[in-house]
């Protein structure tokens, strides 16, 4: 009979340690950003700028405005159409302004006549556009560059 109890013991315990895995990640889906929090793109970079065309990017950077009273996670990517050209990753935003920098999907290079691109999050497991003011798009002058009036100087992004 003692033994009966052990197995029965081991099994609920075996039980109790598969189940863990899947409580885990539910207690993380309080952390994440949900569909009300109130997000914004202020501005959206390329490093180096200018770019010639063909060359790799080296890096992407977004400044993305947080609403909200608390901070949340969130997979952040850089999409052109339908393709992402910044990879996604987890980000922790802060209540207030994040200044981000997004890995470039390795073989993504300026070589059509016009680029124009948008931030996606995951918001409550579904990716959505960000609201932003203004579209974000690069201009042809001769090397491909993301630079406004006003915009973050060189090298001082932090």
């Amino acid at each position: 009979m003692s033994s009966f109890r052990t197995k029965a013991l081991l099994g609920f315990f075996a039980l109790i340690f598969i189940a863990l895995p899947s409580v885990a990640p539910g207690a993380e889906r309080g952390r994440g950003c949900r569909g009300g929090d109130r997000l914004k793109i202020e501005d959206l970079d390329v490093t180096p700028d200018p770019v010639v065309q063909g060359l790799r990017i080296k890096s992407w950077r977004v400044r993305v405005q947080l609403n909200n009273g608390r901070e949340c996670e969130t997979e952040i990517m850089i999409r052109e159409g339908n393709e992402i050209v910044g990879r996604a990753r987890n980000y922790n935003l802060r209540p207030g302004r994040n200044e981000i920098e997004i890995e470039p999907v390795e073989t993504y290079r300026f070589q059509s006549n016009e680029h124009c691109f948008e931030v996606v999050v995951d918001l409550e497991g579904s990716r959505r556009r960000v609201d932003a003011d203004r579209r974000f798009c690069a201009k042809q002058i001769p090397a491909w560059s993301m630079r406004e009036r006003g915009d973050w100087r060189s090298g001082s992004f932090r």
